[in-house]
């Protein structure tokens, strides 16, 4: 009965996306664990970057939801995200899609980007914004909310081009829902039938409800792109949340 809305339309985003980068352009895919999104960049010269430490159920906790294997096996570049091995200006795109998460300091992920990036160079970025623990113990926040795009990547010297909210309020209860039955049967619940019939009153009521939305509310996350329109002017000072706590003091 579960169906995982929110994959279903992050990937259908991701692959318009990609679609619209100009042929031979270097992108690089930053977390791109095991190259899902590699499918929807035969166009580009494709690199990518991941820390590979994930090892799925084997080298994982017994928390949250875990992958039973990970294989990152054909990564190009094996560092962190936050010291990416490539010269200043290196890539014409890049992409990280459902990794910040995962980067104890999400914003030091993006000073890196904006050093790698050519000026005008395209950034395509989703993170979710409510999430399940996932791949523990390397599961650190969520809630990044379109303000947290607008603030960092302004401060950062990027456009935004393009915000959208993948799913609402709405969409997010119904998927949760649809998940409960499996859930309680997995940890032993013996209501797990009831669960399953209490999905069921929920997709009924899903499908009668008014279809006015509520990503003002909640959503799965916000899918971005951004431009760099000038060079990151932390790369050579510091870090820039930093810059930005220091220009609040003054």
């Amino acid at each position: 009965m579960f169906e995982n809305i929110n994959e279903l339309n992050r990937q259908e985003w991701l692959k318009k996306t990609l679609a619209s980068l100009p042929a031979g352009s270097r992108v690089l895919d930053a977390g791109a664990g095991e190259l899902q999104n590699r499918l929807h960049c035969a166009h580009l010269e494709y690199v990518s970057q991941d820390f590979c430490q994930y090892e799925g159920v084997v080298g994982g906790l017994d928390e949250g939801i875990q992958k039973a294997s990970w294989d990152t096996s054909r990564i190009d570049l094996v560092c962190d995200i936050t010291a990416i091995p490539a010269p200043d200006a290196s890539f014409d795109a890049i992409l990280c899609s459902e990794v910040l998460e995962h980067v104890p300091e999400p914003t030091h992920a993006l000073d890196e980007f904006a050093r790698l990036l050519k000026p005008g160079g395209v950034m395509i970025l989703t993170a979710p914004f409510a999430s399940s623990v996932h791949m523990a113990p390397y599961h650190f926040c969520s809630g990044f909310s379109k303000y947290w795009y607008e603030h960092h990547l302004a401060l950062r010297g990027f456009e935004v081009n393009e915000l959208i909210p993948n799913g609402d309020w709405y969409a997010l209860l119904r998927q949760e829902i649809t998940r409960l039955g499996g859930l309680e049967r997995q940890r032993g619940s013996w209501t797990w039938p009831l669960a399953y019939c209490y999905a069921l009153l929920g997709m009924l009521y899903f499908k009668l409800r008014h279809k006015k939305r509520a990503e003002d509310l909640a959503c799965f996350g916000w899918q971005c792109v951004a431009t760099k329109t000038r060079n990151n002017f932390c790369t050579s000072v510091g870090n820039s949340d930093d810059l930005f706590q220091e220009k609040i003091k003054s």
